[in-house]
């Protein structure tokens, strides 16, 4: 039977790791890729839980850890740099705010891309420009001119993905979290270390350093307000909004913003969460389906629970998704169904205070997170809920 052809929009973690797991199945699978080249910037990634399980089974666990960021913790400091809370790689019994294997984003998208360009065709700087599902396949006109016939076309874009609203419609529903969040490199100074910094300053804004295995530091801003197009300004006015958001935080920030005016690949969002009625487009019931959505940044455990239930053999001539994969779909992923319970709007205005008293506070909670009466309930809340998620392993019960 002719191998099914699957088109995944996305190059990043989720799309390769997809990728990798049905091309295995030998199905032909090529990943689309708007931006011109593999794109190598971004912040860290933790990989543990189930995330840690999925890398190895792909035989990528011993690749990850020679290329982790060796990251120690995270200390919260005060304007002079004086520590006043530190959370090690050890605290919660590794389950914490920082694991064990912490990797660049572009690092792993850069092993998850070499690991499986050998098997999945990868086509950058285009993007679907229009889908047509006529029940049994799907016709996608490209970008840059062309079109293709495929099986089953699946999404792994971020928060912002115009091919998920294209497809979508309406039923696409971004709930802002009024926050917003500035990514980039800048030069490393011997005063970095291997700690993440994490420094509050009132007004609802931090500044963070982390260490990285490039001889740089990762450099990160947020402060808390309603979406207002910031994400979508000119780097030069997002650089200049930037320097006047933070003129007067104090510690390191001048420093920071020093390099901001330098840095080629600040990357700035207004972070959210996408709500859906539904996953998929292109037939009444999971089996047949044509049409996936996932959210880029979830990662490799969403794209096993998508690619699981399609490793029966291809001659089967169905790729069926059935309730318990989609239940792991939906552990592991940001985007929601609307009956689900929403991301609290909580958690930022904790980790950012608005107050001198309130960052003083949040100081001393932190002191007395790893205390033996409360480790348990703050590794609850500190560790994602995803990192607890079992993943069978379908391929050994075809």
């Amino acid at each position: 039977m002719k191998p099914q052809r699957v088109l995944v929009s996305g190059a990043s973690i989720a799309g390769p790791s997809l990728a990798y797991w049905l091309s295995r199945q030998g199905m032909d699978v090529t990943v689309v890729e708007r931006a011109p080249a593999f794109r190598d910037g971004g912040q860290t990634i933790d990989v543990r839980g189930a995330g840690r399980e999925v890398v190895q089974r792909m035989g990528l666990e011993e690749l990850i850890r020679a290329n982790t960021t060796e990251e120690k913790g995270i200390a919260f400091v005060d304007r002079n740099n004086r520590t006043k809370a530190f959370l090690g790689v050890k605290a919660f019994d590794g389950d914490g705010p920082i694991a064990e294997l912490e990797i660049l984003r572009g690092e792993l998208a850069r092993l998850l891309i070499q690991h499986s360009e050998n098997r999945v065709k990868y086509r950058f700087g285009d993007s679907i420009a229009a889908v047509e599902d006529d029940g049994a396949q799907v016709l996608v006109r490209f970008e840059q001119g062309g079109e293709q016939i495929y099986d089953l076309v699946i999404v792994a874009e971020g928060i912002g993905s115009t091919t998920r609203n294209q497809v979508f419609g309406s039923e696409v529903h971004r709930r802002p979290l009024n926050l917003y969040t500035a990514y980039f490199t800048v030069p490393r100074q011997r005063s970095d270390g291997q700690v993440m910094r994490w420094y509050s300053v009132p007004g609802g804004r931090c500044v963070c350093l982390r260490p990285d295995n490039l001889g740089t530091t990762r450099a990160f801003l947020s402060f808390q307000q309603a979406p207002c197009g910031y994400e979508k300004l000119a780097q030069a006015e997002q650089k200049s909004l930037l320097k006047q958001m933070f003129a007067d935080a104090g510690w390191e920030t001048p420093r920071v913003l020093a390099a901001l005016e330098e840095t080629t690949d600040l990357y700035m969002e207004a972070v959210g969460q996408v709500k859906m009625p539904r996953w998929s487009r292109g037939a009444s019931h999971w089996w047949g389906t044509r049409l996936i959505v996932l959210r880029r940044s979830a990662g490799w455990v969403q794209a096993w629970a998508c690619a699981a239930p399609m490793c029966w053999p291809v001659s089967w001539g169905v790729m069926p998704i059935t309730l318990r994969h989609l239940r792991l779909m939906k552990k592991s992923c940001g985007l929601t169904l609307r009956r689900r319970k929403a991301c609290p709007a909580l958690p930022p205005r904790l980790a950012s205070p608005h107050s001198r008293l309130g960052i003083a506070l949040g100081h001393a909670v932190l002191r007395m997170a790893t205390a033996p009466g409360l480790k348990t309930l703050f590794g609850k809340i500190l560790s994602p809920k995803a990192d607890a998620l079992v993943l069978p392993d379908y391929t050994n019960s075809r």
